[in-house]
């Protein structure tokens, strides 16, 4: 898997495939190189309207479809998805740098996002409500789409983000106007050639790379019923001031600073490569459920710290198409400025760097997966999301100090706990501040479970029957029947 010649985008309207948008073009730079690799075409407020429009013409006669029909445009999606795995995984890593080793395993959790949901389409149903005999009606609900949804996903992971969104959005009857990152606008082109090819209608699914007016545009659309949105507090911030005078529901999957568990019983071996992988590995640490903060228990704290630092440099960073790399570029030169400062910034406030802390001396956007130890849970690091190799370690002494120093932040998306105690690990599950536990190396995003936080880490969940219920009405009748 060696060509790197970026694929045509275009503005997804309807059947239509426009290869200029009113909005303009923006320089896609490959993170990998630091060069232009392509021109991509950007929405503005008009394409919105159109595209919108669009969507709010094919609505009634989606939500009319017949569920199995949905049910089964969603399920052959999901097979499109896990064919073109390969293809996925090129785009993936041209787009912000994924390795393209690592890119199956989110090809893998895509699919099964949109065959869950596809499930899910013929089994909304309401319930009765009233009691004839004694209530002299009949009561019951009816559960409902809402009509054209507006998704705004961010660039890290846009396979991901389409596939914990749109299939549950449509497959609850809704159609949808998505705005993906300019940044990453070659996995969605491919997403949107399958759903087509899946035989979903035209105007269902609509996809417009844009620019930020064309996001505000969408977000205050009046068509629009919905906004769900993946991306960071900032932005979701204004999305909430922009829906609040219609009153608009969100659902709003933001950033997390998920702390990590480890006590002195666990599985040390086990747990420490799980830590580096997840935080200084895995998406070079642009994830926002991953758990970037490691709080490990004093007795077995240097032991966990010299582990740690063995596994982070274990981790291969370089060319995302080579598939001996694990850990690729971060997406530009502003966020490798912005880690690059905190990183600096953190040995200033006192934590001890134990390995890596610079930028790779090569073309592209790369730097170093980087660990501190001795963190100060009051510092900036502790606190603030770095979305980037970095992982704090912080050391503590008893269960409820593991549990205050894993509340102490805004965030409270995700949090992990190895131990081989499961009582001991039940019980601090049920005093973290998140939205998620995940105890001894728990799958992220297994799509059965609720995914949504708390606090600044967001509103709403997507994943398990929550998630479909988010793009559904509930509409009470009652029937008199004296």
């Amino acid at each position: 898997m060696s060509d790197r010649t970026p694929p045509a985008v275009h503005l997804h309207i309807g059947g239509e495939r426009l290869a200029d948008g009113s909005g303009g073009a923006f320089d896609h730079i490959d993170p990998a190189t630091g060069t232009v690799n392509a021109r991509i075409p950007l929405a503005d407020a008009r394409d919105v309207d159109n595209a919108v429009a669009t969507a709010h013409a094919a609505y009634d006669s989606w939500r009319r479809t017949p569920p199995p029909i949905r049910r089964a445009c969603l399920t052959r999606l999901a097979e499109l998805i896990e064919a073109n795995a390969d293809e996925f995984a090129r785009r993936g890593a041209m787009d912000n740098g994924m390795p393209v080793a690592m890119a199956g395993a989110g090809v893998a959790i895509s699919a099964e996002w949109t065959r869950y949901y596809a499930g899910w389409a013929d089994k909304i149903a309401g319930e009765v409500t009233g009691q004839p005999l004694y209530d002299g009606e009949l009561g019951y609900t009816l559960r409902q789409p809402f009509g054209v949804i507006g998704v705004v996903i961010t660039w890290n992971g846009p396979l991901i983000s389409l596939a914990m969104k749109v299939p549950a959005a449509i497959a609850a009857g809704n159609t949808v106007v998505v705005k993906p990152s300019e940044m990453t606008p070659f996995v969605p082109e491919l997403f949107m050639d399958l759903v087509d090819e899946a035989g979903i209608p035209p105007g269902v699914i609509n996809m417009l790379p844009g620019t930020a007016e064309a996001g505000n545009h969408l977000v205050t659309h009046e068509l629009v019923k919905k906004v769900t949105f993946t991306g960071g507090p900032a932005t979701a911030t204004r999305i909430l001031e922009a829906c609040a005078p219609s009153m608009k529901p969100v659902v709003l999957e933001l950033g997390g600073k998920s702390a990590n568990i480890v006590l002195e019983d666990a599985d040390i071996a086990t747990a420490c490569q799980h830590a580096a992988f997840l935080s200084v590995g895995m998406m070079t640490g642009q994830g926002c459920a991953f758990p970037t903060r490691l709080l490990v228990q004093a007795s077995v704290y240097d032991q966990v710290v010299d582990s740690v630092v063995a596994a982070a440099g274990s981790i291969v960073t370089g060319d995302p198409f080579n598939p001996t790399t694990i850990a690729g570029p971060v997406v530009n030169e502003a966020a490798v400025d912005r880690i690059m400062g905190m990183i600096d910034r953190a040995e200033s406030d006192g934590a001890r760097l134990v390995y890596g802390g610079n930028r790779v001396d090569r073309d592209g956007y790369f730097i170093e997966p980087t660990v501190f130890a001795d963190v100060d849970p009051a510092s900036e690091l502790a606190q603030t999301e770095v979305f980037g190799p970095v992982l704090a370690i912080t050391k503590f002494g008893t269960d409820d100090e593991a549990i205050e120093i894993a509340n102490s932040t805004e965030y409270g998306l995700s949090g992990y706990i190895q131990t081989r105690d499961l009582k001991r690990a039940i019980r601090i599950a049920a005093e973290l501040d998140t939205g998620e536990v995940l105890i001894n190396g728990a799958a992220n995003l297994a799509v059965h479970r609720p995914f949504g936080g708390k606090g600044i880490s967001g509103v709403g969940k997507e994943g398990g029957r929550a998630g479909i219920d988010e793009f559904l009405q509930t509409k009470s009748v009652g029937v008199g029947l004296a």
